[in-house]
């Protein structure tokens, strides 16, 4: 099978203008996310999909394969499934240019999840939960999942509702939905028509119109997730992370080039 990872990268980030661009570490963001998802044995193939043209010659300029896509997209699925459309696909695996520290092993799960149950159109993660706090943040996205392993729902509640401790029971029975996906590359064109579903617009969560309309997303579970960039503070706390551990292994953001062409 072709899988190819698409990276939709935006600029002009409500809470954190140009992120995608900030470059503290001598990278550009995204160019830290294209380089993780380089690391992937599965794809043959990474691009970014930008908003806007000084993303494109930013891209370029370290190597990666960039296109040019409709500013007005409202979502990344959106994004990707322009930059997609003309491609020899079989599987598109969105990963969000804000994630810098994504575990390349994550998008190879994904990407098998689709391979190993071919009447399944679309694949995403969820971990645990770890700390009690996040349970009832609206920002930690819920995943509720049946025996097996396909998306019943996802909400900013929280869900399960524990109803023997007034609502919110131990954080380990809780999934976090990660924010990756893997999709058909015929699903994820057909899913950028249909329009936005009454669930979706109150959750704010496009996944749940694939559910909405009847589709089923299949959830793996991993034991670890990486916090995305959304804020200056988040992006300042990644950028010290990432001195520390250049200091001590100089070497460990390497692109690697196996399974990738260089060029993505």
């Amino acid at each position: 099978m072709k899988i190819v990872v698409c990276i939709p990268a935006r600029y002009d980030s409500t809470r954190f203008p140009g992120k995608v661009l900030a470059q503290d570490t001598g990278k550009y963001l995204v160019q830290h996310t294209y380089e993780r998802a380089c690391k992937a044995a599965l794809p043959q193939r990474v691009l970014i999909a930008a908003d806007d043209e000084r993303i494109v010659e930013a891209a370029r300029a370290f190597g990666a394969e960039c296109v040019m896509t409709d500013p007005a997209h409202q979502s990344g699925t959106d994004r990707i499934a322009e930059a997609v459309a003309g491609l020899d696909a079989d599987i598109v695996v969105n990963v969000q240019g804000d994630e810098p520290e994504i575990d390349p092993d994550h998008i190879d799960l994904l990407a098998r999840l689709l391979v190993e149950n071919p009447d399944v159109p679309m694949a995403t993660l969820a971990s645990p939960l770890r700390q009690a706090e996040q349970v009832a943040d609206p920002n930690v996205v819920k995943a509720i999942v049946d025996t097996r392993g396909r998306a019943i729902y996802f909400s900013r509640s929280a869900i399960p509702y524990d109803r023997d401790r007034n609502g919110i029971g131990p954080a380990d029975q809780y999934l976090r939905h990660i924010g990756i996906y893997a999709y058909r590359r015929d699903f994820l064109l057909q899913l950028a028509t249909l329009p936005q579903t009454p669930l979706e617009k109150l959750e704010k969560l496009e996944q749940l119109r694939v559910i909405e309309n009847g589709h089923a997303i299949l959830v793996g579970t991993v034991e670890h997730t990486a916090e995305g960039i959304d804020t200056p503070q988040q992006y300042a706390a990644f950028v010290q992370r990432y001195r520390q551990q250049d200091m001590n292994d100089p070497t460990r953001n390497t692109p690697a080039s196996q399974g990738q062409d260089s060029n993505g």
